[in-house]
């Protein structure tokens, strides 16, 4: 072990949780049987919050809510420019928490409390984003069909929609999904993770403030068992927005298709970032460690496979290891930190016995490797791991922590071969001062984002979401409000008719 952390009690310790209720038709209220989950922070290690436990009951009511709020309330016929304003009055209300809700995420997660503020940052120009396009969602007209008839196709709101949301980016990622639902006109029913809920339910209470009419929206804490899957399997509900694990993924895929429901998911990824000789090789090992180990690297864009051309790999790979010493280990809420602490104790011991298993298996651990000894909290240190083959689990399955793995290759073909001998196909980076290799990666790669000489950043006019088994279907770009609408051809006719089928 490592010289323990010594991590700061922050002044929420002192203090009573915060509790939360669900947010039923624009109510909060307890769970009928009185259930609450307890949230201890991971980096501090006392109860942050507590929250209202969900049931079967509770889903019951809040699909209900949506549903009466679809069918006969207000939001599906306002003006998309009286949609549009509600939702930049929301924009403007999460800009002005924006401290709280940061301070909130860092403390649930384990995230360092400056990522944490820019990703409520990037929220804020997200919920603008989808503000802009409820005003610009527009249907077709074909005049084209003969002087008697006109088509009209329309794009009308799917209905209820089921979102829910990973303990990873809890704010960052209902702000990717729930404004767009929105824009279109759609109702929600929101599950965020049980151990990240609160900024969630903070949300919820910003879109009241903000205008949203009862029933919009409607929030539940829970399980999986007990409210993600009837989120998914119930009768009412026309579409399921899912981020999380591929294993949950297809069990949530599978439920939805007993009843033909529109699924939209964002799941697993084995991310790779290709690294040529011509490369700007500081920029690139700056990356490949931005990559690895950002919010510890409990992100499904990781860069968890480092793929290097083995003319330069040792000299790569030794000012990576240089700058991985240099990452700031340690407090979620000190500013300074740049890897914060695991989710929880269980998923910090399935990483390190992925790394353990590597070890075993034949790769070496060049760098870190270490669980971090904390006073109050569950920590890992930053691990780079040399050696790695392809048929190795820890280079085709995602880990979901600080851990990056080394491949080598000896030509571009080799490189896209390991780059694509993955189940997944969510993002991937190219590093080369060629543009023929660089699009040759580009295209070669089966993945729905490839970064070139950069990589994991995020623009919500940019579409996001994988091939493979990384999911289906896309989060954000300017579709992004078309994937929570059906389409609906009307035609026209225009005169007497002709040509009766029986004269």
């Amino acid at each position: 072990m490592n010289a323990p952390l010594k991590i700061a009690m922050p002044a929420e310790a002192a203090e009573a949780p915060k509790g939360y209720k669900l947010l039923i038709d624009g109510k909060h209220v307890d769970a009928r049987d009185g259930r609450t989950i307890a949230r201890n922070s991971p980096g501090h290690g006392f109860t942050v919050s507590h929250y209202a436990q969900a049931g079967e009951a509770e889903v019951e009511a809040a699909v209900l809510a949506a549903h009466r709020a679809f069918e006969t309330g207000p939001w599906p016929r306002m003006k998309a420019a009286e949609r549009a304003a509600i939702l930049l009055k929301a924009a403007d209300l999460i800009g002005g928490r924006l401290e709280e809700i940061a301070r909130l995420d860092a403390l649930e997660s384990g995230k360092p409390i400056a990522q944490a503020r820019g990703e409520i940052g990037g929220a804020v120009d997200i919920w603008r984003y989808a503000a802009s396009l409820a005003r610009t969602l527009h249907g077709e007209t074909y005049a084209n069909l003969g002087d008697a008839m006109l088509g009209v196709v329309l794009r009308e709101p799917i209905g209820v929609v089921s979102i829910i949301t990973p303990w990873n980016f809890p704010f960052l990622i209902v702000s990717q999904k729930l404004p767009f639902a929105l824009a279109a006109g759609c109702t929600a029913v929101v599950k965020p993770s049980e151990m990240t809920s609160a900024s969630t339910f903070v949300l919820g209470d910003i879109l009241m403030q903000a205008g949203l009419p009862a029933g919009v929206v409607n929030i539940l804490a829970g399980l999986g068992t007990d409210v993600g899957a009837p989120m998914v399997s119930h009768p009412l509900v026309e579409m399921v927005s899912f981020t999380g694990s591929t294993r949950v993924g297809k069990m949530t895929m599978a439920s939805a298709a007993q009843s033909l429901k529109k699924v939209s998911m964002e799941l697993g990824g084995k991310n790779g970032q290709i690294v040529f000789q011509d490369a700007d090789l500081e920029a690139a090992a700056d990356a490949a460690v931005f990559g690895g180990f950002f919010n510890a690297g409990e992100c499904c864009n990781a860069g968890s496979r480092l793929i290097v051309h083995e003319a330069i790999a040792d000299d790569f790979l030794s000012t990576v290891k240089a700058l991985t010493a240099r990452v700031t280990v340690g407090d979620p809420l000190d500013d300074q930190t740049k890897v914060g602490a695991m989710i929880s104790s269980d998923h910090l011991a399935k990483v390190a016995g992925y790394v353990a298993a590597a070890a075993t298996e034949g790769s070496s651990i060049y760098s870190g490797g270490k669980q971090l000894a904390s006073n109050i909290g569950q920590y890992l240190d930053p691990t780079i791991i040399r050696g790695v083959t392809e048929d190795m689990a820890i280079a085709r399955e995602e880990v979901f922590g600080p851990v990056l793995s080394v491949l080598t290759f000896e030509s571009i073909e080799k490189a896209l071969h390991i780059a694509n001998n993955t189940p997944y196909g969510l993002s991937a980076g190219v590093w080369s001062a060629s543009i023929d290799t660089c699009m040759s990666v580009a295209r070669g790669v089966r993945s729905g984002t490839v970064w070139v000489n950069t990589f994991m950043e995020g623009y919500p006019e940019l579409p996001f979401g994988g091939y493979k088994q990384s999911g289906l279907g896309r989060e954000l770009g300017k579709r992004a409000v078309e994937d929570y609408t059906e389409e609906k051809t009307i035609q026209f006719h225009r005169g007497q008719r002709t040509g009766w089928w029986v004269g």
